[in-house]
């Protein structure tokens, strides 16, 4: 028997939590590409990286206070630019039209009288953190599956008719402790619980009993893991809701492991358990920005973000083997280049590595709006031998990193720079 607890607006939720006035009112929480990495000064960024749910990412942050005109407007040419997205928004400025990923300026326009609020990473880190600590206190296992998402296994420990009342308890604790409201689905099958937590929203709890008439009716598109690239293969053979699904084995089975997978999570005959601990499996940080073009800047700023990277691998104590570089140029145009190099990680190995790709990829009198670097296949969870024709070279380079890093442990993520970011 599974639980899927959900946080209702969790950013939004958090803020409420601090500061009670924007209850009952459309609010919403809004963020920006933090550029502050790329100020040429001491910035005295930080590292908040305490979850480890599948798609918890570590965030980078200062503790510079925040406010609208400070964080979201820009005066350029004496005229006032609002910029930013949407993270999250309240049902109340739901209500209105508001959807998560819409431009500020836009959700401004739909409700003028919204209140929008700079996002808090730190804030709902730490929240989360403790959020998953107080529910490992009332349920044996306990799956971290994003920052606002938990799954809880009562299998043996609840019976079937004590379920239900166990979850309304605990969404009143989690209220009561928190003052932070969440929505809970539950079910035999792991994902259904998911799928049933939609059904709870706003701050609800919704008990699935019957799987097959459950799912009869639910479009596809509800089901966690079906994107629209799958929708739309789902539609070229007449797929709209899960009930069809059921009535197609045959071709779910066909199309081999993913197929089979997925028709047994929508079915609810998959028998999976839950991951108390996620190994994370790539690190990535991305940047968005105003049109650049002198190359040499958009080199600057791959660097910078590649210290970032640097800081994570070497605090994790992992050794990722393939690299990802993608630059997203203006009017939709990208570039983009994945290596894989079996050796041994360091900062000058990753940043000359990068150096030969950016070069590779650059496009010239285009404005580069976007920055991605991703590393990923640790080598620890691969097993891969290194090159012994660099192994010397590597480890001499992978000590000073690691002499590096105990530096920027102590006194700050930027107190040392190689000359590329300068």
């Amino acid at each position: 028997m599974f639980l899927h607890i959900d946080i209702d607006s969790f950013f939004a939720s958090a803020e409420r939590s601090m500061n009670s006035s924007l209850k009952g009112i459309p609010m919403a929480v809004g963020s920006r590409s933090n550029l502050e990495i790329f100020n040429k000064k001491r910035t005295y960024i930080k590292l908040m990286n305490d979850n480890t749910g599948a798609f918890v990412t570590p965030v980078f942050y200062s503790d510079k206070k925040k406010t609208f005109e400070s964080y979201f407007v820009d005066e350029t040419e004496g005229r006032k630019k609002v910029r930013g997205i949407v993270t999250t928004a309240s049902y109340e400025a739901r209500a209105c039209g508001v959807k998560t990923a819409m431009p500020i300026a836009q959700a401004l326009q739909l409700c003028p009288q919204m209140t929008v609020v700079p996002s808090n990473y730190p804030l709902y880190h730490k929240l989360s953190h403790q959020i998953h600590a107080f529910m490992l206190a009332h349920i044996p296992k306990v799956e971290q599956y994003s920052i606002d998402e938990f799954f809880g296994d009562v299998s043996g420990w609840k019976t079937d008719e004590e379920v239900y009342v166990f979850a309304k308890e605990l969404q009143a604790k989690i209220l009561e402790h928190f003052d932070i409201p969440v929505s809970i689905g539950i079910s035999k099958a792991k994902w259904i619980a998911k799928l049933a937590t939609e059904s709870a929203k706003p701050y609800g709890v919704f008990e699935v009993k019957d799987i097959d008439a459950y799912i009869e009716d639910i479009p596809i598109k509800k089901f966690p893991g079906i994107g629209k690239g799958f929708q739309k293969r789902l539609g070229e053979h007449y797929i709209s809701t899960l009930g069809d699904v059921k009535r197609h084995k045959a071709l779910f089975e066909s199309w081999k492991k993913p197929g089979i997978q997925l028709y047994a999570r929508v079915t609810g005959t998959d028998h999976e358990g839950i991951s108390v601990q996620g190994e994370r499996k790539s690190i990535g940080i991305s940047r968005t920005f105003d049109a650049i073009l002198d190359t040499d800047e958009i080199k600057r700023r791959i660097m910078i973000m590649a210290r970032h990277i640097i800081y994570m691998v070497m605090a994790i104590e992992v050794n990722p083997t393939s690299y990802y570089l993608k630059i997203g140029y203006e009017y939709g145009v990208k570039a983009k280049k994945t290596l894989t190099v079996n050796r041994m990680f360091s900062e000058t190995l990753f940043k000359s590595i990068l150096t030969k790709m950016y070069e590779e990829i650059v496009l010239v009198d285009k404005g580069a709006i976007k920055l991605t670097l991703n590393v990923s296949n640790f080598s620890t969870q691969q097993k891969k031998t290194f090159s012994l024709m660099d192994l010397d070279e590597d480890m001499e380079n992978h000590i000073l990193s690691k002499e590096i890093q105990k530096l920027r442990e102590r006194f700050g993520l930027d107190i040392i720079k190689t000359g590329d970011e300068l």
